[in-house]
């Protein structure tokens, strides 16, 4: 298994000018208003899978609008985008110049290693995309220590529901081949669903159950291979009292992305680190309450050790209500730059008496609102770093 992430360093990304060693937990919910730098750090995720996969140049090209699109401010300001990720005993970091066509080179690329008697550093420098991939090899030197730290950057997982147009890839069939593990935009979720109907039966019922209880209407879904073309599947489902086959597009939009979340998060191979950007569009508040609960089932930890890790950034303050502070990090934009600050249950006590987390947050207590809004002075929390 995977080791989850516990220490992470971002500089020069986009609003994120500089974030130092800031721990992440089995629970991380990052609040802030419109434009604070939420969907800049899980956007950092994305890329760096990416940048894992080698597929720096064409992201670049195609999601990122370019290397100087990705600096603090421009390469005017930033002349560098670099990072650094703490697995425990080993990590990962780089660090990527801009060139004169808008692309990044590695500065630097190297991966961390801790033990007995002291600490290793593989280096490579000047490659237009990341070695770690292929120096993983057999017979290449380091290769260990390079297939620990591609498995725990592989075990990250960066999902976005909100395409569920009716011509969205997750209505549409797909290969029934295609079923290890759910895509980030859920293309693949009747192939997987099948899989687990088959393979796992009480992961499948616990899916089926708690999609019941958010779609009252919703009875199962009736997975089976195209009759004309058998290596496809779409995905279809049943209502009470009826055995008539419904479509995915006969399906609202918020239904549907709660049956893409219940299933991400009760897959049973799920990825080690699960990033969710604004999971909560579309739901009912009850389907909030559900999701809430099913977030802290997913992040896992046994004393000090995180074994599943869960990152949620959203606006929702119903959702807000289902965490403790100690799992949420505030999100803020000064003079530019994007600040995290995990909130203290100490620096809350007395307000906690009276109000919910949500509450507060609406009230402007925690901070993450816009800033001419901003009144009172929020409370400070534990863990501050402000960049």
């Amino acid at each position: 298994m995977a080791d989850t992430l516990k220490k992470l360093t971002i500089e020069g990304y986009r609003s994120i000018r500089r974030l130092e060693n800031f721990e992440l937990r089995a629970l991380n919910v990052l609040i802030g208003a419109n434009g604070s730098g939420k969907s800049n750090f899980v956007s950092f995720f994305r890329l760096l899978r990416e940048i894992v996969e080698r597929r720096l140049q064409l992201a670049l090209a195609t999601m990122e609008g370019g290397a100087d699109a990705c600096l603090f401010l421009g390469p005017k300001i930033t002349s560098q985008f670099a990072a650094k990720l703490n697995f425990g005993p080993y990590g990962y970091e780089f660090s990527l110049v801009p060139t004169p066509d808008n692309r990044f080179v590695f500065l630097e690329e190297a991966i961390l290693f801790s033990g007995d008697p002291g600490s290793s550093r593989l280096v490579w420098r000047g490659q237009p995309e990341a070695k770690l991939k292929a120096i993983r090899e057999p017979g290449m030197f380091g290769t260990s220590i390079a297939a620990l730290v591609f498995d725990a950057l592989s075990g990250l997982a960066v999902y976005h529901f909100h395409d569920t147009g009716l011509t969205a890839p997750v209505r549409r069939p797909h290969a029934i081949n295609d079923d290890e593990v759910l895509r980030p935009n859920a293309e693949n979720l009747a192939p997987l669903l099948y899989r687990i109907q088959q393979t796992i039966p009480a992961s499948y019922s616990q899916i089926r159950d708690v999609v019941r209880l958010a779609a009252p209407f919703f009875n199962d879904f009736k997975l089976r291979p195209m009759p004309a073309t058998p290596e496809m599947i779409q995905l279809e489902w049943l209502q009470h009292d009826s055995d008539y086959p419904f479509r995915a597009h006969q399906l609202s939009d918020g239904t549907l992305r709660f049956i893409c979340l219940a299933t991400a998060l009760l897959q049973p191979f799920r990825p080690t680190t699960m990033l969710f950007d604004e999971p909560e569009l579309g739901l009912h508040p009850y389907a909030l309450t559900l999701l809430g609960n099913l977030f802290k089932q997913a992040a896992v930890a046994h004393g000090d050790n995180i074994v599943k890790q869960v990152i949620i950034s959203t606006q929702s303050a119903a959702l807000l209500n289902e965490f403790a502070p100690e799992d949420v990090i505030v999100v803020e934009r000064i003079n530019g730059e994007s600040t995290f600050r995990r909130l203290d249950s100490a620096q809350l006590s007395e307000w906690l008496e009276e109000y919910s987390l949500g509450e507060l947050w609406q009230k402007n207590v925690l901070g993450g609102r816009p800033r001419e809004d901003r009144h009172p002075e929020p409370v400070s929390g534990g863990g501050d770093s402000h960049l």
